[in-house]
């Protein structure tokens, strides 16, 4: 049966909805979850360190395979790595495991994660295309960010709740369930539609043209590689913040045991990601130019942080995380109308992903910092260096606003720049 462009959708929104779930369940206690492993403030920042750096050392191959395999078959991989690597690490925790086992498994979980960066944005943008649409892209993402921010919300109050009273490995053992749900529901939905792997060149042939080819349409060109270059302040200082979150209102709130309330923090990011879904598509009827929304989103949100560091009210708090979290939700699907509108359909998820790589390099390298400097200074320290960090990428994408880009103002993807 021949797919529509509202079954496209649809589908969409479902996978982004059934893996938000999956995911969050055990965002609101992930840092504590490794705390209570026996980690120090810095071995469980690394450790999340080495998630991120799995992401950047596998973020381009799984994105060649999506180009070169499908990009059905790169989610049905992410889904059952992630449900494996999720599992071993309630193993971990149940055995009191070394810190370095918890690095090798937070980097499997992190190539789980590569399997769906790029590959769902890739496969969406392609088959909306097949199957004649014709609205702004934006709606699309922004509405699918709503249906993630619901199973966002479901998961990460649920997780935390579920774990103050069945135990802190049970968000995990829930995790890894639906994930298995997930690969079910992709399998018999998800086809590949306005795109179709060519794997004449062989395995190794194929990585290096895609790989080629996508420096020459994304590296090269300028207004997307500005914007790459943004995405290590942005994704690497955004990470740390998220889960610094969880201890630091814990101890703001007094109480070490409140998982519920550690719980909050993904809450609050989740209902600020429904309302930022719902606002993007009046964001860019404020803002002509989609780099303008995120110079404002950007900077604001960097002033949030900043205020983190500063304000010691807890309810208070709770109040910047939620425009925090607003901005930058309602900033996403700006963007990535904009990178999708700059590159090529046949380089799409492999230059996804290397954005993605880009984004994780920063968290590579800032979480490890910063962790060590909340174990020297405090977490309110750390939110002043990170909400300085942020800003640094304001520069650039000011730099790729520069370039005049058709996709900064365009409601569909337009043809790539020329190279540099």
């Amino acid at each position: 049966m021949r797919m529509t462009s509202v079954a496209v959708r649809r589908t969409y929104y479902l996978l982004g909805l059934g893996n938000a779930l999956a995911a969050s369940l055990i965002w609101g206690i992930n840092t504590i979850f490794l705390l209570d492993a026996g980690l120090s403030n810095l071995e469980a920042f690394a450790a999340n360190a080495f998630f991120t750096a799995g992401m950047v050392l596998f973020e381009v191959p799984t994105g060649v395979v999506a180009d070169t395999w499908g990009r059905r078959p790169s989610f049905l991989l992410g889904t059952l790595t992630l449900a494996v690597s999720t599992a071993l690490y309630v193993l971990l925790w149940q055995v009191g495991a070394g810190f370095w086992w918890w690095a090798l498994v937070s980097v499997f979980i992190g190539l789980g994660f590569t399997f769906f960066s790029g590959a769902t944005e890739a496969w969406l943008v392609d088959a909306l295309t097949a199957t004649g649409y014709d609205g702004e892209v934006e709606a699309v993402f922004a509405r699918g960010q709503v249906f993630t921010g619901v199973g966002t919300l479901a998961g990460s109050v649920g997780g935390g709740y579920l774990a103050q009273f069945a135990g802190l490995g049970a968000p995990f053992v829930l995790r890894a369930g639906i994930l298995v749900v997930m690969f079910v529901l992709a399998a018999v939905l998800m086809r590949d539609l306005g795109f179709t792997p060519d794997r004449s060149r062989g395995p190794l042939g194929e990585v290096r043209h895609i790989a080629a080819n996508s420096v020459e349409y994304g590296w090269r060109v300028p207004a997307v590689r500005h914007l790459m270059l943004a995405a290590p302040f942005t994704g690497g200082v955004s990470i740390y913040v998220f889960y610094a979150l969880q201890p630091h209102l814990l101890d703001l709130w007094g109480d070490p045991a409140a998982y519920g309330i550690a719980g909050l923090v993904a809450a609050i990011t989740a209902g600020a990601q429904i309302a930022g879904g719902l606002v993007a598509p009046q964001l860019r009827r404020v803002f002509r130019r989609r780099t303008s929304g995120l110079l404002f989103a950007i900077g604001a949100g960097s002033v949030a942080v900043l205020l983190i560091g500063v304000v010691t009210n807890f309810w208070a708090v709770l109040g910047l995380i939620v425009v925090w979290g607003l901005l930058g939700s309602a900033a996403l699907p700006l963007r990535q109308a904009y990178l999708n509108g700059l590159i090529p359909s046949r380089q799409r998820a492999t230059i996804l992903s290397f954005d993605s790589l880009m984004s994780s390099t920063g968290g590579v390298v800032l979480q490890p910092g910063l962790g060590r400097a909340a174990d020297v200074w405090g977490y309110p320290a750390t939110y002043l260096m990170s909400g300085a960090l942020s800003l640094l990428a304001l520069p650039f994408v000011a730099l790729s606003r520069r370039q005049g880009a058709p996709a900064d103002t365009a409601t569909r993807p337009a043809p790539a720049l020329p190279q540099a």
